[in-house]
């Protein structure tokens, strides 16, 4: 039997696979497709999911593949302004940039970690039935179909990452609320002459919507992104790419934008329709949705990818600490009560992004076509700001993002330093720890729960494989601070008070069960 069975090899659904198995589950991933989706869509990573992903050990070759000092140019009529998105005023993270690569790679690199913990992707597989099974409901039966037939397997969750279109919602019977949009997306692999800087994001402000240009394309050296009104009949699902887009209507879209460029060969096109949604909810029973299975919105700030992996980090380790346990609900609602309001807000952001962005109102289309260009000659002052430039992807980022009203987040005796609130994201910092400087994100990079112990904390006894335990010298004081495996705060307190930390451990599942050392001991 499988602990979790992950429906959807995605970058959710392979983040949810390792983040679950890293803290000791047992994990069967499949995913309907016979091969991996091809192009990539997604081309950006912000620095929130690279924290978040550091834990696994992935993120140095996710850098390595990326460009880390992205640099974009602004044509705004017959001017440039150039942008740098690397060294920005981000002090308390070790990824001050945004990272540019290709969703492609994101996910041979999850799928590589999951291998090298002997889980492979199961292609060619669809789950086609889920029912609840067990002494009170508490495994499920999945019904899987393949080209080798029908098979029955049982697992404790099903963590449903299969897109817009997902089954394990249909299954669910949760509500799937929202609207289209108007606007379509256009996406070409293309060969380009021109006076265009080469490795550069190339953004082109036109009346008709924006034009972006990334030297990130796949068997071409420019991946050209566009939005236009829909066009004809729907030849795909939503979110999925349609049929080729003709050569002259590329072009087209380029002129309209003021970019000097004409195509030389298109490699690849297609039309995506979008939409903006949210699931009712993201879990039924056992039955648990994240990334595009739980939302979808346009592409405007770089953030389907990023949100589902930052689910997905939030997801596994709760799916994996509550597999041995037989009271979790806690535990198990406090995903979705953490997460669907992240995407109420992201559904909000990109919206009002993507309506400045592709809409052909008559407002947004002035400002695009005739402001912007207007105002070129004030952006290079605007641009030096460094300041503003931090704070807008600290937004996009979701570096800002808590968990307050979390029932994981817990206040024990009063503590000494009152800044640092359950629920926040442990901010990273230089600390003293065992004689040796370090960042506190080092600290905490593997999985489990950390344990930061200030300068005079009493020493707690044992706590189990599943927790580590730092003393934090350079801060003085009695407090503890518990930080979550997904890089939040979940306990602080002053005077460390046995019985609450442990209460604590108890509630997220951190604690060993009765009889035992703990499912996922054998992890750490």
């Amino acid at each position: 039997m499988t602990d979790v069975l992950v429906v959807g090899a995605g970058p959710a659904g392979l983040t949810t696979a390792l983040q679950a198995v890293a803290h000791g589950a047992s994990v069967r991933v499949v995913e309907r497709r016979p091969d991996a989706f091809r192009p990539s869509r997604a081309l950006i990573v912000h620095p929130r999911t690279l924290e978040c992903l550091r834990p696994l050990g992935v993120t140095g070759e996710l850098l390595d593949r990326g460009d880390i000092a992205p640099r974009a140019e602004l044509h705004l009529g017959h001017r440039r302004v150039s942008v740098e998105l690397s060294g920005l005023d981000l002090p308390d993270t070790a990824f001050p940039h945004l990272t540019l690569v290709r969703q492609a790679d994101v996910e041979e690199v999850l799928a590589q970690a999951l291998a090298r913990r002997g889980v492979t992707i199961e292609r060619g597989v669809e789950l086609t039935d889920a029912a609840f099974t067990g002494y009170g409901g508490g495994l499920v039966r999945a019904t899987l179909r393949s080209a080798a037939g029908i098979e029955d397997t049982t697992c404790r969750f099903v963590a449903g990452c299969d897109g817009p279109d997902s089954t394990v919602r249909r299954l669910a019977g949760i509500g799937w609320r929202g609207a289209s949009y108007r606007q379509e997306v256009v996406l070409a692999d293309v060969e380009l002459t021109g006076d265009l800087s080469p490795g550069v994001v190339h953004v082109a402000a036109g009346r008709n919507g924006l034009l972006f240009v990334f030297s990130l394309g796949e068997g071409a050296t420019w991946r050209l992104l566009a939005t236009r009104p829909v066009r004809g009949a729907p030849d795909a699902a939503f979110g999925q790419p349609g049929g080729d887009v003709p050569t002259p209507e590329l072009q087209r879209l380029i002129a309209d934008s003021g970019l000097a460029a004409t195509i030389a060969e298109v490699r690849w096109s297609a039309k995506v329709r979008l939409q903006h949604r949210l699931a009712a909810a993201y879990r039924y029973g056992r039955l648990f949705l994240a990334g595009d299975a739980a939302h979808t919105h346009s592409p405007a700030g770089g953030q389907g990818m990023n949100t589902g992996i930052q689910d997905a980090v939030n997801l596994g380790w709760k799916l994996a600490y509550a597999a041995d346990r037989e009271r979790c609900s806690e535990l198990l609602d406090s995903y979705g009560r953490e997460r669907r309001p992240v995407a109420r807000k992201v559904l909000a952001m990109t919206h009002l992004i993507f309506f400045a962005e592709a809409s052909t109102h008559p407002l947004p289309a002035f400002l695009r076509g005739t402001l912007a260009p207007l105002a070129a000659p004030a952006a290079p002052l605007l641009m030096r700001q460094r300041r503003l430039l931090a704070e807008g992807v600290r937004t996009l980022s979701q570096l800002r993002v808590n968990y307050h009203g979390s029932p994981l987040s817990q206040v024990g005796t009063a503590p000494a330093d009152r800044q640092l609130q359950p629920g926040d994201r442990l901010p990273d910092a230089t600390v003293t720890c065992d004689g040796r400087t370090v960042r506190l994100h080092e600290l905490t990079a593997s999985p489990g729960i950390h344990l930061l112990l200030s300068r005079d904390t009493e020493q707690p006894d044992p706590l189990g494989p599943r927790v580590h335990v730092h003393r934090l010298t350079s801060r003085p004081g009695g407090d503890l601070v518990a930080v979550r495996p997904d890089g939040y705060v979940g306990l602080h307190s002053g005077p460390a008070d046995p019985v609450v930390l442990r209460s604590w451990l108890d509630l997220v599942g951190a604690s060993p069960p009765c009889g035992g050392t703990g499912h996922g001991a054998s992890s750490y």
